[in-house]
């Protein structure tokens, strides 16, 4: 928990605001300048007509009692007049203020923009690491109320502490001058016993709503990953199961909600007792000086004007000093998340990749996602231009570490990756995500229309390009069979179409971005047999031109690839194409004679040489979903 009394809460506090400033004055947008000085040049009038307005209901109170000294002026106005002055001063006030929130409004609503645009941005800038561990419903409530807490932050730079200082001095001179310094005391003691007040108890509430704050996260996070696992959820019948965790969530949110509530009260009550004894301990003073002859009742009137009007910036500061702490709370987590380094960066001269022929070349590569935990041990692979060359190997081998090294996931920990001839730490980030294409395992989808999430691959595509992809990819037909066509929202995540629909959206999503170097990881490993065997071809066909590096379990699925390797703990322990890795009898070939006996009574199969099928135990394999797959037992 954030004490914010503590030197490093008032540092992280202060960069926040240092964080926030330049919104206000941006050097290259002078437009923000000229609104932010007119918006000043507004509040300056709206307190200047703040403060002057009680001395219209005192001339006015005094002209009706005759009791002034200036009754020739007082008369020739008139009381009605000096009323209707009095109501067009206090009109004033609000319209220069109401004006001022018109011409700083652009600047807020630019802000937010700006800082959610960054915030975004960065978000997708974050490696795949922290994405990993991410817990998306409590980032996105945390980003929702930091990018709100600007809007207010700014606000109170510009609106609130200097405002009230300015109008506070203004009535101090105003009880000095007309009245005299015990008056002037009296208010001087009353803001600042208001002022500790204030501070201290929502110094305390903070921490409360701090607490608040994190049970609304936790809740929030409970309720979107239990939605976004609802499938899985009715799988097990764990509706109730949920139901339970989340109201445990709200439990303690409604319990620190409750304190909240509760100190909110004892803050309002202790507020309005220090107040209103000020208020009548100057009233008695000015009702003392109307009885002895000093004071006029109009004296009197304006008093009380003037202690009203102190009441309602001294509320305002109560209720803007607890906003600024709850925004410095949810604004500090939010920048936080934007002081995120970025795992994967651009090197200051990185260059766009230059595609020539595609050539993969993995050199001695070697990397970990803890260093304590090697994944590849120095793994060399070559994928000449045009080639297909498949990796397998049991489960935690290092195959599909090896598909996120080629798009720059991670960053090799040691050898290097290079296409052409380029290291992939040598070129921009973008133009090598442009020239790679993935169908992965799981095709996820944009809660969008079919079209969309096709023309994703290229979104300057024509529909005739589209088309022609997803004719490709064999999926126009069942497209236009729907009644809503391409226009066809997919849900969430794409669970309105099958797997294997999903995947030849996938496929004409990559047909369509039409790069020179394909990566499949294991693209039809989670589709039935039929299925699978459909898709094979039309991965074939997208294949022809291209250099692929195919990540395979299904060893039936990448039997004419030019060449395999096979990967296991980290290491290449064999290598050829498949009838060499057959004749061989390694381990390729036991795999390959499991797999072949697997397979169903009308699955192709190819020749391979004869050799006594092994013991699983021995082999280290398991069945898993109708296939036999290695699995790596150390």
């Amino acid at each position: 928990m954030t004490d914010w009394n503590a030197p490093e809460a008032r540092r992280s506090g202060m960069n926040v605001v240092v964080k926030v400033a330049p919104y206000l004055w941006p050097d290259d947008k002078p437009w923000v300048k000229r609104r932010v000085v007119v918006a000043l040049l507004m509040l300056l009038v709206a307190k200047l007509i703040a403060v002057g307005t009680p001395f219209f209901y005192k001339a006015a109170v005094d002209s009706l009692s005759g009791d002034t000294d200036n009754a020739a002026v007082w008369l020739a106005i008139g009381a009605v007049g000096l009323t209707v002055a009095y109501g067009m001063a206090r009109l004033m006030n609000v319209g220069f203020q109401q004006l001022r929130d018109v011409v700083f409004a652009a600047v807020g609503q630019r802000a937010l923009r700006q800082l959610a645009l960054e915030t975004f941005q960065h978000m997708h800038a974050l490696s795949l690491r922290y994405h990993i561990t991410r817990k998306t419903g409590g980032l996105s409530r945390i980003i929702e109320r930091g990018v709100k807490g600007v809007e207010f932050l700014l606000r109170f730079l510009l609106f609130s502490i200097g405002p009230l200082l300015l109008e506070l001095l203004l009535i101090a001179v105003v009880l000095a001058v007309v009245f005299d310094m015990w008056y002037l005391a009296v208010v001087f003691v009353t803001i600042g016993l208001y002022i500790w007040f204030t501070f201290k108890v929502t110094e305390w509430r903070v921490k409360i709503r701090k607490q608040m704050n994190d049970q609304d996260t936790d809740a929030n996070q409970k309720a979107i990953d239990s939605l976004l696992n609802f499938e899985t959820v009715k799988y097990f019948g764990a509706e109730r199961r949920e139901a339970t965790r989340y109201d445990g969530a709200m439990a303690g949110y409604e319990q620190a909600a409750l304190k909240t509530s509760y100190s909110l009260a004892f803050l309002n009550f202790g507020q309005s007792l220090l107040i209103t004894a000020g208020l009548v301990i100057v009233m008695v003073m000015a009702a003392v000086g109307v009885q002895n002859g000093s004071l006029t009742v109009g004296d009197f009137v304006m008093v009380n004007a003037y202690m009203i009007q102190i009441t309602m910036p001294l509320n305002f500061l109560g209720t803007v000093y607890r906003e600024i702490r709850q925004a410095m709370i949810d604004m500090s987590e939010m920048f936080d998340l934007l002081e995120q380094p970025a795992e994967v960066k651009d090197a200051p001269d990185a260059k766009p990749l230059a595609v020539t022929g595609g050539e993969v070349v993995l050199d001695d590569v070697r990397f970990g996602y803890d260093p304590e935990r090697p994944v590849l041990k120095g793994v060399s692979i070559r994928v000449g231009a045009g080639e297909t060359v498949a990796i397998v190997g049991p489960s935690g081998s290092g195959k599909s570490t090896i598909g996120r090294l080629l798009f720059r996931f991670y960053d090799v920990t040691g050898g290097a990756i290079r296409i052409d001839g380029q290291d992939l730490r040598a070129v921009t980030q973008e133009s090598l995500h442009a020239q790679i294409g993935v169908v992965p395992q799981d095709t996820v989808l944009f809660n969008d229309s079919i079209l969309y999430n096709i023309a994703y691959g290229r979104p300057d595509a024509t529909r005739d390009e589209i088309e022609a992809a997803a004719r490709a990819a064999k999926i126009h037909d069942f497209i236009r069979s729907l009644p809503e066509g391409y226009d066809t929202q997919v849900g969430e995540r794409g669970l309105k179409l099958s797997g294997g629909e999903k995947q030849r959206v996938g496929i004409a999503r990559t047909l369509l971005k039409n790069p020179p170097i394909l990566l499949l990881d294991e693209a039809t490993s989670a589709l039935d047999t039929e299925t699978e065997r459909d898709i094979q071809s039309e991965l074939k066909a997208m294949g022809e031109g291209r250099t692929v590096v195919t990540i395979a379990h299904r060893l039936s699925t990448i039997a004419d690839a030019d060449r395999i390797v096979v990967l296991v703990k980290g290491e290449i322990v064999e290598e050829g194409t498949h009838a060499e890795l057959l004749a061989a009898n390694g381990r390729y070939a036991s795999l390959w004679s499991r797999q072949a006996a697997e397979l169903p009574d009308d699955e192709p199969r190819l020749a391979h040489p004869g050799k006594d099928i092994p013991d699983p135990a021995d082999e280290g394999m398991v069945p898993a979903d109708g296939s036999w797959r290695w699995v790596d037992e150390s």
